[in-house]
């Protein structure tokens, strides 16, 4: 059997500039099969009106705390540091894997109904996390976390390795396991040269935040005489494939070192706002030429998994710092969110564009909305004008996870109830 999306409106994303064309896509199993068509269907072929849509590639959230969405809304209004000592830390010190689960499952319903199909997580009880995205249809890059010294992370190895051994490629390659330190002022020299080596062994990427706060900085200076980035080229931590939240305070240099070690930067302009640490330059970072994608960043310090409100934010905040309306164009957001996060991911072979061999993760946008008509420009109706609501249909490796606004794949009268329950408890 074959699902076929019938004459759409098509930003395939497939190439460095913006076009877009009229179709059919055609998908057979987990693959696109083909782009523009028309294809006829067959009998047994299951068909989708996409008559008053515009079809794009799933969104890719490259940087969350996913079960963070336990945590929404009770630490506000507060600089980066107070946030994590005082309010955050404490928190998730009563975690368990219970509450894991169902906060992981009440993020997996925002990312869908927001579009999102592919994402990378950074948080505990990885296990927990996996066995919901394997339930929900979606994708992740699931981080391997590591805090704290040596003995910390040698206690933890077993049990992170048993990550690698058990789930990495699972799910036909929609889970995949990566190495998360979570910063230079929470991980020892030992433990961040840990996380390297086991990249380098599992063939896999190192994920970490680098640069959210001046704080930050200042720290690293201080102790390491270097900046975080520094520090970690001093490390050949970019030995292996790195892609880091944040950026906002990188030097000259640093920008030089991520250039010429091809690493990732995820930006994440809510969270960088709402924490008050200062203003990415996405729009330099794109013009050297480095891989930029988009993130969330945890339901904490967001406080939404939102994707279409990120876009949105990303190119008025970059023409607002620049005082340069011409800076980060609608396409050049569009592609953060898309084939953008899919490189900074290591998974711009398989998601990221609309086109044949590529994996089936397709959205599908209202256009028959007040707030979308007339669509003089589809492309920028996607930055400037779309909400996450008008996304009627997401597509996830060809299975149908949301139709009609409706959720599929997961209970989600059950999952509000239990996060509920996890809530009152924390």
């Amino acid at each position: 059997m074959k699902t076929i999306i019938q004459n759409t409106l098509i930003i395939p994303m497939d190439t460095n500039a913006p076009r877009t064309l009229h179709g059919d896509i055609l998908i057979q199993g987990d693959r696109i099969i083909g782009v523009g068509g028309p294809y006829h269907p067959e009998e047994g072929d299951l068909v989708i009106d996409g008559s008053r849509c515009a079809a794009l590639p799933g969104l890719i959230n490259a940087h969350t705390h996913l079960a963070m969405t336990l945590l929404r809304n009770c630490a506000d209004d507060m600089d980066l540091f107070t946030w994590l000592h005082e309010h955050i830390w404490p928190r998730e010190a009563k975690l368990t894997e219970d509450h894991i689960l169902w906060g992981s499952y009440l993020g997996l319903l925002e990312l869908i109904r927001s579009g999102t199909t592919v994402f990378a997580d950074m948080y505990f009880h990885q296990q927990q996390t996996i066995e919901a995205v394997l339930a929900s249809g979606l994708s992740a890059s699931i981080g391997a976390t590591m805090f704290g010294d040596k003995l910390a992370t040698q206690q933890r190895l077993p049990a992170l390795r048993d990550l690698w051994g058990s789930f990495h490629g699972a799910g036909d390659g929609r889970i995949m396991i990566d190495a998360a330190p979570h910063a230079v002022y929470t991980c020892t020299q030992e433990t961040l040269q840990t996380a390297r080596d086991l990249a380098e062994e599992y063939s896999c990427s190192f994920h970490i935040h680098i640069s959210e706060s001046r704080k930050e900085n200042s720290d690293c200076l201080s102790e390491h005489g270097k900046t975080p980035t520094e520090y970690l080229d001093s490390l050949n931590a970019f030995s292996v494939p790195v892609y880091a939240a944040h950026c906002v305070h990188l030097s000259d240099r640093d920008i030089d070192i991520f250039k010429r070690r091809n690493a990732g930067i995820v930006h994440n302009p809510t969270s960088n706002l709402k924490l008050a640490n200062g203003f990415a330059p996405v729009h330099r970072f794109i013009q050297e030429g480095l891989n930029v994608g988009l993130g969330t960043d945890g339901a904490s310090s967001n406080n939404n998994l939102n994707m279409m409100e990120e876009m949105h934010i990303t190119s008025l905040l970059q023409k607002a710092c620049t005082e340069d309306p011409r800076v980060m164009e609608a396409y050049q957001v569009l592609e953060t969110a898309t084939i953008g996060g899919a490189r900074v991911l290591g998974r711009d072979h398989d998601v990221g564009t609309l086109e044949a061999g590529k994996r089936a993760d397709i959205i599908l946008v209202d256009t028959d909305v007040p707030h979308l008509h007339p669509l003089n420009n589809p492309i920028s109706a996607m930055v400037y004008s779309a909400q996450s609501s008008d996304i009627t249909t997401v597509i996830s490796s060809g299975r149908i996870v949301m139709e009609n606004r409706r959720i599929v794949t997961l209970d989600e009268e059950k999952i509000l109830h239990e996060a509920l329950r996890c809530a009152q408890q924390l």
